[in-house]
């Protein structure tokens, strides 16, 4: 193989190769990304095995085609350190030579054919929809899973299409995030998966960069190890999906909430925020006390002190008062997207609900002071 491409173009792909790149495992394939030069351009796919990344660069002129792979910390190292708007990469019997204009590297690879296949995204898509849109989804989800040593389902992202609905949904068991959005197109019956999380970050970050629709192929329950598979631009990722049951996450959202508050998200974020610096490890919540057209925060700790935060609003019911994690609650603040929220809530003792927009519904329960 024998290439010359454009760098920036390279260490773009390799940045979002490095995020599935198994850096630690005892296969050095599996350390390495896997390079393939042909007429179509240059394909470059890592994988640990359980998640793949592909992506075709088209910025690279081939002299001569074939396989290639390299460890990927050290290419990502020397592209990124590169002072070259392009360079010229030569694999040969399992090294590859990197010339730039002042500089030549040589680094010693794998044998290609040792690397794992992945799957493809064929014409059987299920969902076609905007990549923001999908972006935004797992940004208001992935922070809501749970983050359990061990590989249970609520470790991962529930994905499930109903119609032309597509939604994502993450719990870990005190909070529950839930994001919407109508696909422009979708097929097929109703379906559910359970995308890992390693799978998530790896599809937020192709996402990221992407312009125009994604398209999605759900796992197929029928074909045991069928593949999540989801094309965005120029990449694909793969993935086998998690095993396991999710939980009945729509019993879990409350419909009785009778105390309904409208709040600027930026000022209620800072609220949260300044009165969470007097808590500690022993006094993590903070206390909301809703009264008389007004919303008082307070965070306090014995050895440390109190902090007090008045926001006016319109609240004209009963007085409230009920606890929260203040990580929590800026964790949602933080990506919901909109300049208001409404927060919903019954009692002290009951799971309050956050809405934003017509798109996202975020169940918190509630701590005891």
């Amino acid at each position: 193989m024998h290439i010359a491409i454009d760098r920036q173009a390279l260490l773009e792909t390799l940045s979002a190769a490095a995020g599935v790149v198994d850096s630690r495992s005892p296969k050095e394939v599996l350390k390495c990304v896997h390079l393939t030069a042909s007429q179509d351009g240059l394909r470059v796919r890592a994988t640990d095995t359980e998640v793949t990344m592909q992506c075709v660069v088209s910025q690279v002129e081939v002299k001569t085609p074939g396989d290639a792979l390299i460890p990927a910390d050290k290419l990502l190292q020397i592209v990124r350190e590169s002072i070259d708007e392009s360079l010229e990469l030569e694999y040969d019997r399992q090294t590859c030579h990197i010339r730039g204009s002042d500089s030549h590297y040589e680094i010693y690879g794998q044998d290609p054919l040792d690397f794992p296949t992945a799957a493809e995204l064929d014409s059987e898509t299920d969902v076609e929809i905007d990549a923001g849109k999908l972006r935004s989804m797992i940004d208001r989800t992935i922070f809501a899973a749970a983050k359990i040593p061990a590989h249970y389902a609520i470790n991962g992202v529930l994905w499930e299409k109903k119609g032309r609905t597509l939604s994502l949904v993450a719990t870990d068991g005190r909070r529950l995030a839930l994001a919407t959005e109508d696909a422009d197109q979708a097929s097929g019956d109703a379906a559910s998966m359970i995308v890992p999380p390693k799978t998530s970050h790896a599809m937020r970050r192709v996402l990221a960069g992407a312009s125009g629709s994604a398209m999605i192929r759900f796992s197929r329950a029928e074909l045991y190890g069928s593949p999540v598979v989801l094309r965005a631009g120029a990449y694909v990722i793969s993935s086998a999906p998690m095993d396991g049951q999710f939980p009945q996450y729509e019993e879990v959202i409350p419909t009785d909430n009778d105390k309904k508050v409208v709040l600027a998200t930026d000022a209620l974020l800072s609220a949260v925020r300044r009165a969470a610096l007097l808590t500690n490890d022993q006094s993590k919540g903070i206390r909301l006390c809703f009264d008389d057209n007004r919303l008082v925060l307070s965070g306090r700790a014995p050895e440390r002190g109190e902090a007090t935060i008045s926001m006016p609003l319109e609240y004209a019911g009963r007085r409230l008062e009920i606890w929260f994690d203040p990580a929590f609650l800026a964790d949602a603040l933080r990506v919901v997207g909109t300049p208001t929220v409404q927060l919903e809530l019954r009692d002290a003792n009951r799971p309050g609900l956050l809405r934003a927009g017509p798109g996202f519904v975020y169940v918190i329960m509630p701590i005891c002071p």
